[in-house]
């Protein structure tokens, strides 16, 4: 059968900002049949995301991570439909979704790295199952439970970096579920400040390419910072630092704006800092979101829930054909999107 994919043509270099030419769309064949234990699947939505910056190095600087190889498929998140079977837990029209899911049109997996997917818990709206009510999600929900220490009546401020991204945009509006009694959030246009306090409930947006962040976060966090989400690392994060309170916690989610460098994750931070971290006993702990998978099932649902009552909202940028994954790619490295990027493959 033949089918269209996309490989990695180049490396960006560890400190090269990726470009959509770094990917290239070729024609390829897979086998007619399909062999017991696998499944063939049609791709309907692949996802596109800021760690993957990882995976194009040689080294990915990360034990769980594993490096896309030249000229080889690149894969992550996805979400399909089952055409043919001969899996014991699948069958033709499932939909499923996989971690490792092959940047191509169609695919023969295996169908244990397969998960069934109930499309009504979403309203019918598949590429959640890659952002809101799926990994994505999940990093902002048991990041904020396992490292947020959110306390309901606590009257905790939570800041938000990168807050209109996939995961922030979700991040502070779980805060304020879970019981922040102020969520700030940091982002990089007017536009998106505003999308973030008429539409994601944040009590205010700094635009930090044209505000002061740190005179406007001693305006609208008088009583400090509790909890802080960071999904960027850098100058921004060392501004909220030095703002946080006494016994408080960030949760160290991504450091997009170190994912070109050359440095160790997470990377350390500065000096005066980290004298400010050990002195108010902040604490700052790698958090991993695989290492808490027991808890998948039920944090799934209750994103799902949230998500029909109205209570989450989502965002998404949707980028039509697999042609174009690599310039959307490029676009969420850049900081163009709102919300998670999706690729619609087929509908």
């Amino acid at each position: 059968m033949i089918i269209q994919r996309v490989v990695l043509n180049s490396r960006p270099g560890k400190n090269g900002v990726p470009v959509a030419e770094n990917f290239r769309l070729e024609q390829s064949t897979i086998p007619d049949t399909v062999q017991e234990g696998q499944v063939r699947v049609r791709t309907l939505y692949l996802s596109v995301d800021p760690y993957m910056r990882c995976r194009m190095n040689e080294d990915t600087g990360s034990d769980y991570l594993l490096p896309w190889q030249l000229s080889e498929v690149a894969d992550g998140g996805g979400i399909g439909v089952v055409e043919e079977s001969k899996h014991h837990n699948f069958a033709k029209g499932d939909i499923v979704t996989s971690f490792n899911w092959p940047w191509q049109t169609v695919a023969i997996l295996d169908g244990s790295l397969l998960q069934k997917v109930v499309p009504e818990l979403v309203n019918g709206r598949l590429s959640y199952f890659l952002g809101a009510a799926g990994l994505t999600g999940l990093t902002a929900l048991l990041g904020i439970r396992e490292k947020g220490h959110v306390t309901v009546g606590a009257n905790q401020t939570m800041v938000v970096s990168g807050a209109a991204g996939a995961c922030g945009s979700l991040a502070g509006q779980i805060g304020r579920l879970e019981g922040c009694s102020r969520v700030v959030g940091i982002a990089g246009t007017d536009e998106k400040c505003s999308i973030l306090v008429s539409e994601m409930g944040f009590d205010a947006a700094i635009n930090y390419k044209t505000g002061n962040v740190a005179q406007q976060l001693r305006e609208l966090c008088p009583g400090g910072v509790d909890v802080y989400f960071d999904n960027v690392g850098g100058d921004i994060s060392d501004t909220v630092i030095s703002q946080m309170n006494q016994n408080s916690h960030i949760i160290l989610c991504g450091q997009i704006s170190q994912y070109n460098k050359d440095v160790p994750y997470p990377p350390p931070l500065p000096p005066g800092t980290e004298k400010i971290q050990k002195e108010r006993n902040i604490t700052r702990e790698r958090f991993l979101v695989l290492n808490y998978m027991d808890k998948q099932e039920a944090s799934i649902l209750q994103l799902c829930q949230w998500i029909q009552e109205g209570k989450l909202k989502v965002r998404e940028t949707v980028v039509e054909g697999l042609a174009n994954i690599g310039a959307a790619f490029q676009s969420m490295m850049n900081g163009g999107n709102i919300g998670k990027q999706i690729v619609l493959v087929s509908k």
